[in-house]
């Protein structure tokens, strides 16, 4: 791992990135920080004669900004709202882009407004599956599934939990994983974004601007309707969850979308996507706890053991899952 020059003396990145800026804007600035993520990037904005902008810093060497190039300007074409970018330079890991405000819906969502704002994040997420081009991207196929199930035992369970993956443990873990697997791959694809939850949708107009879209691929189309309702970092009651995805239901296919016949079915595809996608991120923050030095994601795990528990309710096919969160229970 590289280390984060960000918290030394001399930020030399960011001194290039603000000669960078200054010299395509033709006036001398320096940014201040608009935000960061769990990954290596880093976002600056710049404001001069009344127009607001936003540098991406993401280092070559641990971030390839083409894929964000790409996907942006699909998601564009799909008529989203989306930055546009102004300028780029690949060599340096630089982008310019179109300022969207600084409000994400994680902040802006309350009581009174989620169920206005989530019928326009159904409408906006419809648009995206219905119209993105997802001709040369790559493919949520079996391999990449399996790998990301395998950061929960990798980080989680071995790194974080000290406990040993073998024997009944492994078994276990592996049929779940086959459940989860072979019903993602039933599914029809569609373009996924893979982040489409309130940390990523932005409060603008139109409302709402989508962020985080660089890992994109095509897979099930229930993916990001799971994602959006079954938040990494704000939860809402099962009951209210449920009335969404009957609102995304019955809107998809409305538009033609290819959804189930039925919508126990397709609630059967959300929830096991959904553990599949609990799972990963449990592993990835783990990860990115004892890898990356972020122990502050890690507070956050906890979610994601009551939406599994949630779904193992009323999937019997997941008694493997119930037992492996028993024994996790059983040693705290």
């Amino acid at each position: 791992m590289q280390p984060d020059k960000s918290n030394s003396h001399v930020d030399l990145r960011k001194q290039a990135l603000d000669q960078w800026v200054s010299a395509h804007i033709g006036a001398e600035l320096a940014g201040v920080p608009a935000s960061a993520d769990a990954s290596f990037r880093r976002y600056f904005r710049y404001q001069h004669d009344g127009r607001s902008l936003i540098a991406m810093d993401a280092p070559p060497a641990q971030e390839d900004c083409r894929p964000f190039i790409d996907v942006a300007r699909r998601l564009q074409r799909a008529g989203l709202h989306v930055p546009e970018i102004v300028h780029q330079d690949l060599q340096q890991g630089f982008l310019l882009l179109t300022d969207m405000g600084n409000e994400t819906w994680l902040t802006a969502l309350n009581e009174g407004n989620a169920d206005a704002w989530y019928s326009a994040a159904i409408d906006t997420l419809i648009t995206q599956q219905l119209h993105t081009d997802v001709a040369g991207l790559p493919v949520y196929d079996e391999a990449l599934l399996q790998r990301e199930l395998e950061l929960f035992p990798q980080w989680y369970l071995f790194r974080h939990r000290e406990k040993v993956v073998t024997g009944e443990l492994r078994q276990r873990l592996d049929r779940v994983f086959t459940v989860l697997i072979e019903s993602a791959l039933a599914q029809p694809q569609v373009f996924v974004h893979r982040d489409y939850m309130p940390r990523n949708l932005m409060v603008s107009d139109p409302n709402p601007g989508v962020l985080d879209f660089q890992d994109a691929v095509a897979g099930p189309i229930s993916y990001d309707v799971i994602s959006l309702f079954k938040d990494a970092f704000i939860s809402w009651p099962e009951a209210r969850v449920l009335g969404w995805l009957r609102e995304y239901f019955d809107k998809a296919t409305a538009a033609g979308l290819p959804v189930p016949a039925d919508f126990d079915t397709f609630l059967r595809h959300c929830d096991l996507m959904g553990a599949q996608r609990h799972l990963k991120v449990i592993g990835i923050f783990a990860r990115i706890c004892h890898r990356d030095g972020k122990p502050k994601y890690l507070g956050d795990v906890s979610r994601f053991f009551v939406y599994l528990r949630t779904v193992i309710a009323r999937r019997p096919e997941l008694a493997d899952l119930e037992w492996i969160l028993d024994q996790l229970e059983d040693n705290e």
